[in-house]
């Protein structure tokens, strides 16, 4: 157990441009932040000690969106739906391991 008060936190940017740029809330991520909520809670891996699940404003990796970041492993995730949620909760936040397949290329930027 490590000394953070959460042992993994996941923020998901939700930002949405006003200029006409492409953004996260362009590409569902209040959805895929609605459902992660959800099935972390049914897993009943929420609270201290556990998984956090948080709102983000622009994390400047637009191009990648939507995105979401695990830390502390500081791992970079893109999603499409429910099921790509499913895996990041029950493989990374709940057992530790990093989904590769959903992995954010590290050169993907704003």
């Amino acid at each position: 157990m490590s000394s953070s008060y959460y042992q993994r936190h996941i923020f998901f940017c939700l930002n949405q441009r006003s200029n006409g740029e492409s953004s996260c809330a362009d590409h569902a991520a209040q959805a895929g932040f609605d459902h992660c909520k959800q099935k972390v809670k049914s897993l009943g891996l929420a609270g201290p000690g556990q998984v956090r699940v948080n709102k983000a404003g622009c994390l400047d990796r637009c191009a990648g969106g939507p995105v979401a970041v695990v830390y502390p492993e500081a791992t970079w995730y893109t999603f499409v739906d429910q099921t790509d949620i499913d895996e990041i909760v029950e493989s990374h936040l709940r057992d530790g391991q990093v989904v590769e397949r959903l992995v954010l290329a590290p050169d993907v930027g704003r």
